[in-house]
């Protein structure tokens, strides 16, 4: 995790791109949790908040409810 966030010493930074090189499956394992992370990192800036129109859409839905009981 440290080498994923840039957070690895200098040595074990080395280490591990040394252990890439002669380590394919270990290669792709840190490129999956690379794009991993990428995909984390850019989920975060996402405004998980709905639309105007969706929640003018359901306000009115719960008024026109609202009426026929």
């Amino acid at each position: 995790m440290l080498y994923l966030y840039g957070d690895a010493s200098p040595i074990l930074k080395l280490a591990i791109d040394k252990a890439m090189k002669d380590d394919m499956d270990l290669l792709k394992e840190i490129k999956l949790l690379q794009r991993t992370k990428k995909q984390l990192d850019e989920l975060k800036n996402i405004d998980h908040s709905p639309n105007q129109k969706t929640i003018d859409a359901i306000l009115k839905y719960a008024k026109d409810a609202g009426k026929k009981k």
